[in-house]
């Protein structure tokens, strides 16, 4: 994938970190957003297990029903706690309506919907990841019904 901006955005000194994301993200939101929704290592996971990731709010509930092996292993855990928030929030812009992508200045991705409510998906992945709940689903629901 190609996306114009990332040469500019790793090559960028800043202060503070994750301002890079926040200027690329006012500069191209859709080349951002696809980035975000790569998700590499929970894909890879959920492969292993048989479950095709295809942005559906079924894939949640699936996701949800997935043995989590990741627990045993320390290293992996935040890394897939962080994938699994930013599918939670590909899945919710992909499908409800009026939500987008938002970075906060500090580089920290939020999905806004439509009444301006902000979810932060990446700390609901990593509850998930950690812990099982709240489950991805269910965030989903309540983000949807906003």
């Amino acid at each position: 994938m190609k996306v114009p901006f990332l040469d500019k955005w790793l090559g960028r000194r800043t202060d503070e970190p994750g301002a890079g994301l926040a200027e690329a993200f006012e500069q191209n939101p859709d080349g951002v957003a696809e980035l975000l929704s790569e998700c590499e290592l929970l894909r890879s996971e959920a492969a292993t297990a048989g479950l095709e990731l295809d942005d559906s709010v079924a894939s949640l509930e699936a996701l949800d029903q997935l043995t989590p092996h990741w627990r045993d292993d320390p290293e992996m855990l935040p890394w897939l706690g962080n994938d699994a928030g930013l599918y939670l929030g590909t899945v919710l812009v992909r499908t409800v309506p009026g939500a987008v992508w938002h970075v906060w200045p500090g580089g920290h991705p939020v999905v806004r919907l439509a009444s301006g409510r902000e979810i932060h998906v990446v700390g609901a992945g990593l509850d998930w990841a950690v812990s099982g709940a709240p489950e991805l689903s269910q965030v989903y629901a309540e983000a949807a019904e906003a």
